[in-house]
């Protein structure tokens, strides 16, 4: 488990289980959705490990409007330890399927408020996904 140990987080069986989870998805998931693909699990140690996961940039959270949290993994360079959670993509909710994705995009709007100082923007979208979209 690379990912937990370039974030120095202790590699346990639990954690590891609930890390592939997360390889397993493409798209954000539910912690009821890591609850379900669980066999046996206790509360206290899933809510820690996912607030662990967040605290130290492996996941991050996502709350699309009118929805339940979902969460997803960060990328690499994503470092809470250096107070950085930077993502260059969008949150993309197919309103066929209702899954919600992290989709990398080159360029981001940069938006500029007059008087403000902009540190982080968050992009969210709604339509249809790739697996949802009919072939033309």
């Amino acid at each position: 488990m690379d990912i937990l140990r370039d974030k120095n987080l202790r590699v346990t069986p639990f954690r590891k289980e609930v890390m592939e989870i997360f390889l397993e998805n493409e798209h954000a998931i539910s912690i009821q959705d890591i609850e379900e693909a669980l066999v046996e699990f206790d509360r206290i140690t899933l809510y820690r490990t996912i607030k662990s996961f967040t605290n130290k940039g492996v996941i991050h959270e996502i709350v699309m409007p009118g929805d339940i949290r979902k969460l997803a993994l960060c990328d690499r360079v994503c470092d809470h330890e250096e107070g950085l959670h930077e993502h260059n993509h969008i949150h993309f909710q197919c309103r066929m399927c209702d899954e919600v994705y992290c989709v990398e995009s080159d360029e981001l709007p940069q938006v500029k408020i007059p008087g403000f100082i902009v540190e982080e923007q968050e992009i969210q979208a709604k339509g249809v996904c790739k697996k949802c979209k009919k072939p033309s």
